[in-house]
């Protein structure tokens, strides 16, 4: 009902069921306006049901604000008081606070949470319309109780002051003198009508809480295993929380798209498990280690220096001898046995992406998936140790793309996907891959003096080499001093005795059951 001015009159109480400061709704209107889906959900929502915008803030702003707190009933408006049940609902609800481990202070996931609980919300407003229009009759109510008093100014009251007096003397009550009052008769009814729908929207309220805490709940454990969901995929690719907090919503959400579909979302969970068993070998590894003694040697290393050679300290006449013989490498140390240590130059991956590599091997993993999973958490691992990674994937001869990460800057993610999605196709030639890895170790070597890299040959096939390229391969390796790793994937005849794989390699293993990632384990203990 529109005043003398033509406008709605104001509802009384709060609209919006959580307490949020301007700053925290402002993050809100920014999200949605950024979000295309958050959009299309209130618009669909907002054409069959009224004030579902509010309680879609509601709940994003219950999932993102480090402490939320949930607006009485008694502050909110009327029409709103639905809204503020269903929030409360979702607060209470088991997984709640689990779901806030994900969202609180980070948008985007909070946003990702009100999709999620989308489906639940849908199904629990189709079936609560009658609750919603109970309380929006009690704000008509109100509307026409407190409008005579507006109109009939000598009373001086307000409209609230209006309906609650209507409310107080009833339907046959007089003022104080006797008289019926000059607003009182029209209000009267008003205000009972007010008080009768009041009553009425409680009730519908009260029968209806029992629905709305099993759909919180539902709501609730969906947006908790969509965001875990999320956050476990983007943890598979290696793209870390910092990482995501700092990326625009926009670009976030088209990862996450280009994530959750294709090859690359069957891919996940082997890379997940790849990256997981290569940390557990790294806090195994042990570099620099005292390992097992062997004997006594010559050397400047004070951490070994044996207990005799630590007495001549104590003598003032030979301490001159002792730091004579320490600046010539001469003092006595245990020697001992333990394990080496790692090379310093990059670690590159040759990866065969020839068309026998698509094929699928036991619970539906290609060589190909479990090829690049490995890659990437040699990738890891070369990050690791600041070692520069380079992947290189190879089939025929004329076939070969490469892609350098650096060590000393962060490898970019679309970078790393277009390395993990690309797919050669066609037959197999070692010699152009292997030549272009010792090339670029070779490039670090003249540029950075740094040398003893590690190369992971990664392949499903047996190809021959000729004499000339063998030589210079040879040469190449002394020079450098780099290892080869050979990784044969599905192909047990590319490590039979005599092959060609066998010949090149330092270290050759067969990977003949692609579900088990610890077939590559100790690779990550000596690179």
């Amino acid at each position: 009902m529109a005043d003398s001015t033509g406008q709605e009159p104001a509802e009384l109480g709060h609209t919006g069921a959580v307490a949020a400061d301007p700053y925290d709704r402002i993050a809100w209107r920014d999200l949605y306006a950024r979000s295309a889906a958050l959009r299309e959900l209130a618009a669909e929502l907002a054409a069959r049901h009224a004030h579902t915008t509010d309680l879609l803030a509601d709940a994003f702003l219950a999932a993102y604000l480090a402490a939320p707190r949930v607006r009485e009933a008694a502050e909110m408006a009327p029409s709103r008081r639905f809204n503020r049940e269903v929030v409360a609902e979702l607060a209470a609800s088991p997984g709640f606070a689990a779901l806030r481990r994900e969202t609180a202070g980070d948008p985007y996931a909070a946003a990702l949470a009100v999709l999620a609980e989308a489906p639940a919300l849908r199904l629990l407003l189709d079936r609560t319309e009658p609750v919603r229009e109970a309380a929006d009759r009690v704000a008509e109510a109100r509307r026409s109780a407190g409008r005579p008093a507006r109109t009939a100014g000598e009373t001086g009251e307000t409209a609230q002051q209006a309906g609650a007096t209507a409310g107080a003397l009833g339907a046959g009550a007089t003022s104080a003198d006797g008289a019926a009052g000059p607003a009182s008769a029209p209000a009267a009814p008003a205000g009972q009508a007010a008080s009768r729908a009041e009553a009425a929207a409680r009730q519908a309220l009260e029968a209806a809480t029992p629905g709305i805490r099993a759909a919180a709940r539902t709501a609730t454990a969906q947006a908790v295993r969509v965001t875990r969901e999320e956050a476990a995929l983007m943890r598979a690719w290696g793209v870390g929380h910092g990482e995501l907090e700092r990326m625009p919503y926009e670009e976030r959400a088209r990862l996450a798209e280009r994530l959750r579909t294709g090859r690359l979302a069957r891919w996940a969970e082997l890379i997940g498990r790849f990256r997981q068993m290569a940390d557990g070998e790294r806090a195994r590894k042990v570099e620099n280690a005292t390992g097992e003694l062997i004997g006594v040697t010559l050397g400047d290393d004070l951490s070994r220096v044996l207990p005799s050679e630590l007495a001549h300290l104590g003598l003032p006449e030979l301490r001159a001898v002792f730091a004579a013989r320490y600046a010539a490498g001469e003092l006595m140390l245990y020697d001992s046995r333990g394990e080496q240590t790692t090379g310093q130059g990059a670690v590159i991956a040759c990866v065969d992406t020839s068309h026998s590599m698509y094929e699928e091997g036991p619970g539906g993993i290609t060589r190909e998936a479990w090829s690049k999973a490995c890659a990437l958490a040699l990738l890891d691992q070369a990050r690791h140790a600041r070692r520069d990674f380079v992947g290189i994937l190879f089939s025929a001869a004329d076939k070969l793309q490469v892609f350098r990460f650096p060590a000393d800057r962060p490898a970019p993610v679309e970078r790393v996907l277009e390395f993990a999605e690309t797919f050669l196709g066609g037959g197999t030639s070692y010699q152009r891959p292997l030549s272009a890895a010792a090339a670029l170790l070779a490039e670090e070597f003249d540029t950075a003096a740094r040398g003893r890299g590690d190369i992971v040959l990664i392949t499903d096939d047996e190809c021959g080499v000729t004499e000339q390229w063998t030589r210079e391969w040879q040469e190449a390796r002394h020079r450098l001093g780099f290892r080869l790793f050979g990784l044969a994937v599905g192909a047990p005849t590319a490590t039979a005795s005599g092959s060609v794989l066998e010949a090149l390699c330092d270290n050759l293993r067969p990977i003949e059951d692609l579900t088990d990632v610890r077939a590559a384990a100790d690779l990550f203990r000596l690179i």
